[in-house]
């Protein structure tokens, strides 16, 4: 039997060696600090600070503004400067907290005060990671407390911890695997208390076989836990193709997987649940990946939110080339950039820059009818017929052919030999259709 894994998915260069030994940095932020009230899917949170105030470290900036919400942390002390729109990665400007950091870094009372997790109950495990503004890690951004709070929680039999890390380059949630292992476990500990009936599983791709190793050698004497290698391959860490992989249940995009019994966590989200949990430190930071083939000295940080991405540029030695793209996140799903001035948030995971766009390198040419995105699609889905009722703005057919089930994972648009933007069409096309949906709806109100 070969390891776990599902159908289709691609096998890209991984780019994985620039930086997967370098242990995590500290990078100090300095000047001006930028916190979006919406680093999260959901409503945008309410600011609570007024230009002039002051702020402190672990601070509440940003207030839940609904139940799929998530409160925003400052990560430094100083006096706000403004709240006004800045641009995120996506592009979009969002109305943020601008905060003039005065790299003194004082702290609200009680901020890293050591909690003893054995008698917390249920609720109040689950208020503490509402306070401290945990998202999902992975790039989606989902309110954890929310996740964590299923309708019926008797029926969660496992717990998954998403060590896959599939994106080619990125490499931070293996350092935190090597170098903070008993976080992670301590972590996946506490979402266990949530429920009764769960087993936790760390799944890892076979390419990491360090942090196996280690994870292995540290759950062996707990009964709950298990650590289970699966197939390299992309998109293995996909919530729906990982939960294929452990338990070969399937779920699609009508479904939670809280309905076939599964929660999946992020590494960094699983350490940031024992962070706020056991330590009393809300979620103020993000383990970035800097890397690419025009970068000097790809590293991974440990970096303050709110922090300019030009500040990570700085940290790596700056450019050896220069980079023809700058991409947030990892190649296969990371947005494209059009310069550095842009703040880290709760959903950033890696700053890549790459010396060619392999995307200019050719232009576009007919389709070839060669299957191969058929083949490759893991939400079996067919993009060849998808992206002709895209292009000819027929929504109707493109719902027919399941197309709200494609997971933008970009898989078939790295294996197409026609170089047809297959991806970018259906991330246009979702976003075409959802509008119409809400509006819909507004109307009906």
């Amino acid at each position: 039997m070969g390891l776990p894994t599902f159908k289709g998915g691609v096998y890209p260069y991984e780019g994985k060696e620039l930086s997967e030994n370098k242990p995590v940095k500290v990078l100090q932020s300095k000047g001006e600090m930028v916190f979006p009230l919406a680093q999260h899917i959901g409503a945008p949170s309410k600011p609570l600070v007024a230009a002039g105030d002051r702020v402190l470290v672990g601070q509440k900036i940003g207030e839940m503004d609904g139940f799929i919400s998530a409160c925003v942390i400052s990560s430094v002390s100083g006096t706000v400067k403004a709240i006004e729109p800045r641009r995120v990665a996506s592009g979009s400007m969002i109305l943020s907290v601008i905060i003039d950091n005065d790299e003194e870094y004082q702290a609200v009372e009680s901020f890293g005060s050591k909690r003893d997790t054995k008698n917390l109950s249920k609720d109040e495990i689950r208020n503490i990671i509402k306070e401290a503004g945990i998202v999902g890690l992975g790039g989606a951004g989902f309110p954890t407390h929310v996740k964590l709070s299923p309708k019926d929680e008797s029926k969660i039999d496992t717990i998954i911890v998403n060590g896959a890390e599939c994106e080619p380059y990125l490499t931070s949630d293996y350092r935190m695997m090597i170098e903070e292992p008993e976080k992670l476990i301590e972590g996946l500990q506490i979402i266990l208390k949530l429920f009764d009936n769960a087993r936790g599983v760390i799944s890892v791709e076979n390419n990491k076989p360090k942090a196996i190793k280690k994870l292995q050698e540290l759950v062996k004497d707990r009964p709950r836990i298990s650590v289970l290698p699966v197939k390299t391959k992309y998109p293995q860490g996909w919530e729906r193709t990982l939960i294929y992989s452990v338990t070969g249940r399937k779920i699609n995009s009508d479904m939670l997987p809280a309905e076939a019994g599964c929660i999946v966590d992020n590494v960094d989200t699983v350490i940031s649940i024992y962070n706020a949990v056991a330590e009393n430190i809300p979620l103020i930071r993000r383990i970035i990946t800097v890397s690419g083939d025009a970068i000097q000295n790809p590293q991974n940080y440990n970096v303050r939110i709110g922090t300019s991405y030009q500040q990570l540029v700085e940290a790596a030695g700056g450019y050896k080339a220069e980079p023809k793209k700058l991409i947030s996140g990892g190649p296969m799903m990371g947005q494209a950039l059009p310069d550095t001035n842009i703040p880290v948030t709760k959903v950033s995971s890696a700053l890549i820059a790459m010396a060619e766009d392999e995307a200019l390198k050719a232009p576009a040419t007919p389709c070839i009818r060669c299957g191969r995105c058929v083949r490759v699609c893991p939400s079996r889905v067919v993009p060849q017929k998808m992206v002709i009722a895209a292009a000819n703005s027929d929504m109707e057919r493109f719902i027919k052919l399941n197309g709200m089930e494609c997971c933008e994972c970009g898989s078939c648009s790295y294996i197409c030999p026609a170089r047809i933007p297959l991806t970018e069409t259906f991330i246009k096309t979702h976003q075409m259709i959802t509008a119409g949906e809400d509006n819909k709806r507004g109307e009906k109100k």
